[in-house]
């Protein structure tokens, strides 16, 4: 099996497909204006002390200050300079005593554990870890500790003695249960791309202008050299000299062998259309997906579940009607788990399968959905066929469901459907501008919006700054909000089906 990762890049929004023999399976997205921030590392500044609550607002250069309360304050790495008289926070007795150890417009590191909601600021902690794969680093500890979900005692010992014989005295490690079964030359590779990371992390907090965040634990680009670009990756293709430039350099700290395989895409096409992405993830968004033999499955997602059913549509099979449902129940399964991985589905998830009388059948659509699942990244679990003919999986939300990443509550419909969010639009416009870029040169354009959305590109108009044509939007209300027009404004002539993906 071949393994292809697609990166597209651009400012309102970055994408990462993951493809296994050229067909989608995972889609990473991270917008400009809705990233998640909990993980995330930041040189911050005190901006006030409370010793009568015992705790410290913090501004880390977003909206509102955080809050860090004296029970969570860990090293001061920034204050004393020198790692070798580091200050231990976590030393002082009483909360009253936080101002022995903070003063306004002190420098401090710190990690954000719980995000801002509402009226409150972010929560903080000043003990610092680095998750990898299978190992999460924790600078200036020395415990080794075990994830309890490890079944196997003696897989436990093995792997914490591996932990404590490769990691220096003044580090922790937490290994996580993806360690399982990992090797010594794994352990220490992980554990030296985690301290290269912490390495480069303390230059910044040298030499960084605070507030900054100088580890972004939610950026995709992230997740890719974490949990995404293996050695089972064949080439990893961008289409931004930046962003490449950017990932050479850090994999060939990391991990040099995997540099080599990072490739610039130059040609003139969107790089998702080149690879037939861009049509796959419009699929995303129908509650119908094809199968190969004429069947078909339909997912539905409601406030407690996921729903998916199998019909057997066309497909009347070769020889009987039982094994029409078999072959189709068994093409549903391979394609649902793509799909459960490729629409981040998590939470309870029901698949009704079309009704299979002998147990043989059964078994074989359930070890077809097991076997497909164990390729996702995500843990899952598998229950056997229910007495109503059903199978019951959970799933652990990793990433945000696409849909609601992409979309937003439709105002015409009070929440029953969705609609693409104003901002997916805009990217939906500047991919068709690209798209058609070789035959619309010179041209000046008109493209007709719905009202709502012609007022938010007219505050974004830096969206299309590197777009060379003339451009003059305007408003339509016969529009539906997702939806628009792009004509030729000399001739009159609707450009916007000849070039859409």
């Amino acid at each position: 099996m071949t393994y292809e990762i697609i990166v597209n890049a651009h400012p309102l929004e970055k994408r990462i497909a993951l493809l296994e023999n050229g067909k989608l399976t995972e889609l990473l997205v991270e917008k400009k204006d809705n990233q998640n921030i909990v993980g995330n590392i930041y040189k911050g500044v005190v901006q006030d002390v409370l010793p009568g609550m015992g705790a410290a607002f913090i501004n880390i250069g977003i909206n509102r200050t955080a809050f860090l309360h004296y029970t969570d304050l860990g090293v001061d790495y920034i204050k004393s300079g020198e790692e070798s008289s580091k200050v231990f926070f976590n030393r002082i007795k009483k909360s009253s005593e936080i101002d022995r150890v903070l003063h306004r417009n002190q420098e401090i590191l710190v990690q954000v554990t719980k995000s801002p909601i509402n009226k409150k600021g972010a929560r903080l902690t000043g003990q610092i870890s680095i998750p990898g794969k299978f190992l999460v680093y924790i600078p200036y500890q020395r415990k080794v500790a075990v994830s309890r979900k490890f079944q196997s005692n003696s897989e436990k010992i093995r792997v914490k003695k591996i932990a404590e014989e490769i990691k220096e005295e003044d580090v922790g490690l937490i290994i996580r249960t993806a360690a399982l079964n990992k090797t010594k030359e794994e352990f220490i590779a992980e554990y030296n791309a985690l301290k290269n990371t912490w390495r480069l992390m303390k230059k910044q907090v040298q030499y960084a202008k605070p507030p900054v965040c100088i580890y972004n634990e939610n950026s995709i680009i992230n997740t890719l050299i974490r949990d995404l670009f293996t050695d089972d990756v064949t080439r990893l293709i961008v289409d931004d000299k930046k962003v490449r430039d950017n990932l050479f350099a850090e994999m060939s700290i990391i991990q040099p062998s995997l540099a080599s395989k990072i490739e610039l895409y130059k040609e003139d096409s969107p790089i998702f259309d080149a690879y037939g992405i861009e049509r796959e993830i419009e699929s995303i968004f129908r509650s119908r997906v094809n199968l190969p033999s004429g069947g078909n499955i339909v997912i539905e997602k409601t406030e407690a579940l996921n729903s998916i059913d199998i019909n057997t549509g066309s497909f009347t099979g070769k020889r009987n009607y039982e094994e029409t449902i078999t072959q189709t129940n068994i093409e549903a399964a391979i394609e649902i788990a793509r799909q459960i991985r490729l629409r981040e589905l998590s939470g309870m998830i029901i698949i009704d399968f079309i009704d299979m009388k002998h147990e043989r059948d059964r078994n074989k659509v359930l070890d077809a959905l097991k076997k497909e699942t164990k390729k996702d990244r995500a843990k899952t679990k598998i229950y056997p066929f229910t007495n109503l003919g059903l199978v019951e999986m959970t799933r652990k939300r990793t990433n945000s469901n696409m849909v609601y990443v992409s979309s937003q509550q439709c105002p015409y419909c009070h929440g029953v459907g969705r609609i693409l969010s104003q901002d997916s639009v805009a990217m939906k416009i500047y991919r068709w501008l690209i798209r058609a870029e070789y035959f619309i040169s010179g041209k000046s354009l008109t493209i007709k919006v719905h009202p709502i959305l012609y007022n938010y590109l007219s505050d974004k108009k830096s969206y299309f700054s590197s777009i060379s044509n003339k451009i003059d939007f305007q408003s339509d209300y016969e529009l539906t909000p997702e939806d628009f027009k792009i004509i030729d404004s000399k001739s009159g002539t609707d450009l916007t089906n000849k070039y859409k993906a």
